[in-house]
């Protein structure tokens, strides 16, 4: 069997294909190993390989198939995690790259590993992430940068980068990304694929021994597809209540039925940038484009201010010093268990100086930080007063190119504005305040290269950015873009 055959198909395509015996989940996972032994050593996406195991489960996935067992939506589908804080039995977790915790072994689930086995779904393998996922683009000591599919001298983004790369380039179907500031939506924007973040609460948080550790901001696990179906598809598995998690949802929501809910009349607001940050132009003339296809399908556009007064600069740094309480409480874990991850070059220079900085802060500090964070939760929503949809870029600059090291950071300007270089090019981070729902989808190529378009929903409703997302894919469909990865040079 030919791998290629099968290296673009859907989730739901390779789904359906088990279910009705005409491939067979043995044969899935074979073809999925043979496309990352051939093309990852261009990519250096997945870093650690689970081929043994997942060999052993496509043969139980494949019995279960010939005893007409009830199949769950994604078996025998093959598909990767992400190399940070998700977990497998057995399998190594490096916490995005460092070198101290190369043989680290925890055994554990990750809710999506646990949920997406148990659909049926085959994890093969790990992808490569930032350390502790603190950028928004994929490098790090221990394994190095990963390269963008579309052009390999360029960074897919991150920190979900090594899962977008897999994705784009044909190697699985639907990969796992985690984002606590657009680590799903990041390297979706410059992979040209679908990254859906969920509202809150939506796809359940397991964590110890601090249950509410994954608010400040909120954190998600979610689906990197290429299509939007593919991720409605895995949010169907994800998605749902669990006990384990203060904040889970006992909501249900039907994910793959929004897809056909009309957008006739969503009133759509656009914002081309957030009021505060700097665009490349390729990026903006790319979006504003975009986002006029949405009135083809009878929506209303309309141009908006979100009334943000807060520096751009400043909200990036407000990012990085709300989320990292629950870095310095990973720090110290291992700290206290003899494993001081300061010494030596375990942890990139920004990130230091962020944990220093953080350590001294106290109460009144993140309450300050909490009122800031209020003034982005309601600017968005003043949004939704009027409008149904908000849509922005997800990213103000094209990627930059890898450098050596293992510390490529994001650029440290747009349009001779300075920004911070870890996340300050992103517009993501601010549904992580907030929690409101929000995707990436591709917007189109520009100099050859994908250009992100965020859609944010109202708080709660996933529907309506599955429904504006996969009207705006009937209308401009963005497979053919994947011919420029399966076409390149390895």
């Amino acid at each position: 069997m030919n791998a290629n055959e099968f290296s673009y198909q859907t989730t739901a395509e390779l789904a359906r294909l088990v279910a009705t015996s005409e491939v067979t989940p043995v044969e899935l996972v074979e073809c999925a190993i043979e496309r990352i032994e051939e093309r990852n050593p261009s990519l250096n996406a997945v870093i650690y390989k689970g081929y043994d195991t997942a060999r052993a489960e496509a043969k139980v996935a494949e019995a279960a198939v010939r005893d007409g067992a009830p199949l769950g939506v994604l078996h025998g589908v093959p598909t990767l995690m992400k190399d940070l804080f998700d977990f497998k039995p057995g399998w190594k977790s490096t916490m995005g790259g460092i070198p101290a915790l190369k043989d680290l072994v925890i055994d554990a689930y990750c809710v999506w590993a646990e949920r997406v086995e148990a659909a049926g779904g085959i994890i093969v393998g790990k992808t490569n992430s930032p350390v502790m996922g603190y950028r928004g683009v994929t490098d790090n000591p221990l394994f190095g940068a990963t390269c963008n599919p579309f052009d390999t001298t360029r960074n897919p983004g991150g920190s979900s980068g090594g899962s977008a790369a897999a994705v784009a380039d044909g190697l699985v179907s639907f990969a796992e990304g985690t984002d606590g500031g657009g680590s799903i939506r990041i390297p979706s924007a410059w992979c040209g694929t679908y990254g859906y973040k969920a509202s809150f609460g939506r796809v359940p948080l397991v964590m110890r021994p601090n249950a509410f550790a994954g608010t400040q901001p909120t954190i998600v696990e979610g689906p990197i597809t290429r299509t939007v179906e593919d991720a409605a598809l895995v949010m169907t598995a994800l998605g749902g209540f669990d006990g384990r998690d203060p904040y889970s949802s006992r909501e249900t929501v039907d994910y793959l039925g929004a897809l056909n809910q009309s957008i006739e009349g969503m009133r759509i607001a656009y914002s081309p940038d957030l009021d505060v940050f700097p665009i490349d132009p390729r990026v903006a003339s790319t979006v504003a484009t975009a986002v006029k296809i949405f009135e083809e399908a009878g929506a209303h556009v309309e141009e908006v201010k979100l009334g943000l007064s807060i520096d751009q600069l400043e909200l990036a740094r407000l990012w990085c010093r709300m989320i990292m309480p629950l870095n310095i409480a990973g720090l110290d874990a291992f700290a206290a268990g003899g494993l001081d991850l300061m010494e030596g070059d375990n942890l990139p220079p920004v990130y230091r100086e962020w944990v220093e900085t953080c350590r001294t802060m106290g109460l009144a500090d993140l309450q300050r930080d909490n009122v800031m964070r209020t003034e982005v939760f309601d600017a968005i929503q003043g949004v939704f007063a009027n409008h149904d949809m908000l849509v922005t870029p997800t990213l103000s600059a094209m990627p930059p190119l890898n450098q050596p090291g293992g510390d490529t950071m994001g650029p440290c300007e747009v349009n001779g504005v300075a920004i911070d270089s870890s996340i300050g090019f992103c517009l993501t981070y601010i549904t992580n305040f907030s929690h409101h729902p929000s995707a990436s989808i591709p917007a189109g190529l520009s100099e050859g290269l994908p250009v992100g378009m965020q859609l944010i929903g109202p708080s709660g409703d996933d529907s309506a950015v599955l429904a504006a997302s996969a009207a705006y894919e009937r209308l401009r469909p963005w497979l053919d873009t994947y011919e420029i990865c399966r076409q390149r040079p390895i």
